[in-house]
């Protein structure tokens, strides 16, 4: 059986002061949350539940000026280069170079703090759960709290899931510049010339743009059941209501997609989207490629040879 290299016995008093402090934070941002919320406007809040991908399409940067074909073809592989870091130093650096790439690709700075907002929920009860079920290792630093005395806390499980989550993070944020620095059609175009299907890149192209068309019809049809005094309960009538405008929602989806097909029908559309332009490569965008290729492989390398804070 493993034997740890440390064992640390954490003080009541600390760990009181520890739970304090999460608590008081806790309540602080859910305080600054409901003040920003009472204090806005709803039909001002931008919705943020279905983001548009292509929003910041039209600036200048680094990544917009980027071939979308070699845009995707180098960091999609760069994304697997960083999840098969180890150390959590690299996974870090990873990271920092998500944020600059953010910076310098002029993308708002709420967009990649929603994503990782959305993120946080899971990864922190991973953080949190991890280091208490992960098995002991041998020569490992073990603390042992008051009143968890049968869930030492290792910090070998600890450091694997601080890893998985930079991980994480610096891909999810690597994601903004490699799809919300060009149009949409000229993203899915570059899908296409990698060689993605083009029944998926169809899919993807009217999800995307029908979705918030939908959303608009709901909350249309939501609106004129409020006007007319529908208030939501837990009772059978509320639920019947709810079932009749789920229907009547898929209907008017229904009629809505025949006349969208019927429109594509009359512009040319035939299994295939006319493209009246498409971009070329040039040599500096593989350049960009190349520059990215290295820097993925040059932290896969420098994880392997120079491990800090190894697992």
């Amino acid at each position: 059986m493993p034997v740890p290299g440390k064992i640390i016995h954490v003080s009541g008093f600390l760990t009181v002061g520890i739970l304090l402090l999460v608590i008081l934070l806790s309540v602080q941002g859910f305080i600054s949350f409901k003040r920003r919320s009472k204090n806005k406007n709803k039909a001002e809040t931008p919705d943020w539940s279905i983001p548009t991908l292509d929003a910041y399409a039209d600036s200048t940067s680094f990544f917009h000026n980027w071939d979308p074909a070699a845009k995707i073809g180098s960091l999609f592989p760069y994304c697997f280069l960083i999840i098969s870091l180890k150390s959590p130093f690299w996974c870090a650096i990873a990271l920092i170079v998500s944020i600059f790439s953010i910076f310098f690709s002029n993308i708002a700075w709420q967009r990649g703090l929603r994503r990782l907002a959305a993120m946080s929920g899971f990864l922190l009860m991973f953080l949190l759960i991890v280091p208490f079920s992960s098995p002991a290792r041998q020569g490992e630093t073990v603390l042992i709290f008051p009143l968890l005395q049968s869930l030492p806390f290792h910090l070998s499980g600890f450091l694997l899931a601080l890893t998985i989550v930079l991980k994480a993070f610096a891909i999810a944020l690597m994601i903004e510049p490699m799809l919300g620095t060009s149009s949409l059609p000229l993203t899915l175009q570059g899908f296409s010339r990698l060689g993605l299907p083009q029944a998926i890149i169809q899919m993807i192209l009217l999800t995307h743009r029908y979705i918030f068309v939908f959303q608009q019809e709901i909350i249309r049809m939501y609106l004129s059941m409020r006007v007319r005094g529908f208030t939501a309960r837990t009772d059978l009538a509320t639920m019947r209501t709810m079932g009749n405008f789920l229907g009547m929602l898929f209907i008017s989806s229904f009629d809505r997609t025949q006349k969208v097909y019927e429109a594509m029908l009359c512009r040319g559309y035939h299994g295939i989207y006319p493209t009246f332009a498409l971009p070329q490569t040039r040599i500096r965008d593989l350049a960009k490629s190349g520059l990215w290729i290295l820097l993925g492989i040059l932290l896969l390398v420098l994880d392997r040879v120079v491990p800090v804070l190894p697992l």
